[in-house]
């Protein structure tokens, strides 16, 4: 491989590249064979292999490895890949939003939100905004904070639904609209879920569902049970997905703290119970990240709908 500058690829991806090179890589990466790829854009085999090959030969870099089970992507690959992901996510969307106004639509909102923040403001609320503005299409994604913060920066989100932020990202306002706390669930069979009061000790005797090390509720959990004097008893399953905690939990005699708005879902409909211990554990609100500039009247109907179902009863907060 030749020593390519970044300047020399600049050009050449600005000058020279299409869309259907950045398509094609996509596909190939995510489905790791060149004939799926091919099945999945209604391309032949060869078509795609051109390509590839013709994007390789425009920047003169490997992009992916052939190997007998199918294709590995190379590291220069996958820094491409992000630009790639961009590119055809961009046009995806915009072409979402061109359908939606020519069919007499009102825009497109892109949302990008954590799991707490869509559970405990979106999950509840989409529907009713749906009925509501139903010429107006809601775009969701679900990512870490750092992703969604990223999202933000990038200006790939219209709002985004997050926890309150020391450091907002610059040209964006958070605005609180839920008030949150830590709770301790369980299955709705779990003997501590039929108890008035629980105390730390009680709780302390039983098995727990760990979270992620770095989150703020393995956090928590951990300096419980230093204030108690034990040990925790966990369980070895350990994610961030809520749809497998929840899963899990519910088929189980385990208990987990997490923030209640993570699983606000499940608690409404019954399908998990929470732990009355014998204290309050406050989190940080939920709300919504707002540009400063001027936002697209269909976005502004979002953070105007939102504001309304949740600050009569929720918003009580700092």
């Amino acid at each position: 491989m030749r020593n390519v500058t970044l300047l020399t690829l600049q050009n050449r991806l600005l000058s020279r590249a299409r869309f259907r090179h950045m398509q094609v890589m996509v596909a190939v990466v995510e489905l790791g064979s060149l004939r799926r790829a091919a099945d999945s854009l209604g391309m032949s085999q060869p078509a795609v292999s051109k390509v590839l090959a013709d994007l390789e030969s425009l920047l003169e870099l490997t992009l992916f490895e052939r190997h007998a089970r199918g294709v590995h992507a190379t590291r220069e690959c996958l820094e491409l890949l992000v630009l790639a992901r961009l590119t055809v996510n961009g046009v995806a969307t915009a072409a979402a939003a061109l359908a939606a106004k020519d069919k007499g639509g009102e825009g497109t909102v892109r949302v990008a939100g954590t799991t707490a923040a869509l559970n405990g403001l979106l999950a509840c609320t989409a529907r009713g905004f749906a009925e509501k503005f139903p010429r107006v299409q809601l775009q969701v994604s679900q990512a870490h904070v750092d992703d969604v913060l990223l999202a933000a920066a990038r200006g790939e989100a219209d709002v985004v639904l997050c926890r309150r932020l020391a450091n907002p990202p610059e040209g964006w306002l958070f605005r609180p609209l839920l008030s949150d706390d830590f709770a301790v669930f369980c299955s709705p069979e779990h003997p501590l879920a039929r108890r008035r009061k629980v105390s730390l000790t009680d709780m302390m005797r039983e098995r727990w569902l760990p979270g992620h090390a770095a989150a703020a509720s393995r956090r928590h959990l951990d300096q419980l049970a230093e204030e108690a004097g034990q040990s925790l008893k966990l369980c070895e399953v350990m994610t961030v997905v809520s749809d497998l905690n929840w899963s899990v939990l519910r088929k189980s005699r385990l208990l987990m703290l997490a923030p209640r708005s993570v699983f606000r879902p499940h608690l409404e409909a019954g399908e998990l119970a929470v732990v009355r211990f014998e204290r309050k554990l406050p989190f940080d609100p939920l709300g919504v990240l707002v540009p400063e500039r001027a936002s697209p009247p269909a976005a502004l109907r979002l953070v105007g709908y939102l504001h309304e179902v949740h600050a009569p009863s929720d918003s009580q907060v700092e």
